[in-house]
């Protein structure tokens, strides 16, 4: 099918491997130390290129105005995240009425996915979707099994089985809380097989039994989509969680260190030489670094959370990204 687009998020992404691979993939502490890292390198490094620097620091106040304006974006940063916190934290908090109809919808759910499978389905995220896509699977078996389909829809029903194989083997033994669970559930291009399926159904010389195989399939495809928007947004949840605790560890040393600059360093005292680099020039940079570690804890979370949300903004058979082979939810 010549605008079918690729079922693995890398191959569907207009993005480079190796940039994909930052954003999502690569440990968010890499991210944070290599933005630190890159700081401390960049803030030395402009001392050789930019004329007297050194002398521009021992005869200005731009260190004590630097980490002056830093203390106060800590400060101000901490306050957001903690108030982030918060509201992630609000939609755990309700009357019992609130609690109940949570409760209620969790279940229903179960049932659906329990009258799906024939079984009650597993407790644990990923043998829960991988249970989903297995079932995909042995139904786009059957189609294909029905009699005779057309081209387009053979290729689709292939594809369907060699996707829910490969996603199912990501998925076993994966445990939720970390990112490999929502990035293998990313990889099942659910959208475009939904739409195939319903596409095919609108035909009229179906014969009754791919008719009715085809409407068991899409039936399993609907469910994986909430059943993935259900364990992203846990997702989203314990991630938001842990940047707010990582923020706050890293808060602490940050505004230790800035103070430290503000009352204690003075740059002018300082006339040895490292690297070419002067010591000042060099702590300075080293303080600069550690103070915008909170930033960089921020920025390695959030890079994570926005391409994963901008590649499930839908839910359903809508492909918002047509360009050919890049496309797909």
């Amino acid at each position: 099918m010549s605008d079918e687009p690729a079922d693995r998020l890398r191959e569907r992404s207009g993005r480079s491997t190796a940039v994909l691979y930052l954003l999502l993939d690569a440990d968010r502490r890499l991210i944070t130390t290599g933005i630190v890292t890159l700081v401390f390198v960049a803030t030395a490094g402009l001392s050789l290129v930019v004329p007297d620097a050194v002398v521009v620091l021992r005869e200005t106040d731009s260190v004590d105005t630097a980490f002056q304006a830093l203390i106060g974006a800590t400060v101000t940063g901490v306050t957001l995240v903690l108030t982030l916190n918060q509201l992630v934290l609000s939609q755990e908090l309700g009357a019992v009425g609130d609690q109940r109809e949570r409760m209620d919808g969790a279940m229903t759910f179960r049932d659906d996915i329990r009258d799906l499978l024939g079984e009650t389905p597993s407790a644990e995220p990923s043998a829960f979707l991988q249970e989903i896509v297995e079932e995909i699977a042995d139904r786009a078996t059957a189609v294909d099994e029905s009699g005779p389909l057309d081209e387009d829809l053979e290729s689709m029903l292939g594809g369907t089985v060699r996707n829910a194989e490969l996603v199912s083997d990501r998925l076993d033994g994966a445990s939720f809380g970390e990112f490999e669970v929502v990035r293998a559930a990313l990889d099942f291009n659910y959208s475009w097989k939904l739409h195939v399926t319903r596409r095919a159904l609108d035909r009229d010389d179906l014969p009754e039994a791919t008719r009715e195989s085809l409407e068991s399939l899409a039936e399993a495809l609907r469910v994986f989509a909430p059943a993935r928007e259900h364990f992203k947004t846990l997702y989203f949840q314990a991630e938001l969680i842990e940047l707010s605790r990582t923020v706050l560890y890293a808060a602490v040393p940050a505004l230790v260190v800035a103070l430290g600059v503000v009352f204690y360093v003075d740059v002018g005292a300082f006339t040895g030489t490292l690297l070419g680099i002067n010591t000042g020039v060099l702590l300075v940079s080293a303080a600069a670094a550690v103070v915008i570690s909170p930033f960089a804890v921020l920025l390695s979370y959030v890079l994570r959370i926005a391409t994963i949300t901008g590649r499930t903004l839908s839910i359903g058979p809508f492909i918002l990204r047509g360009d050919g082979p890049e496309a797909g939810d």
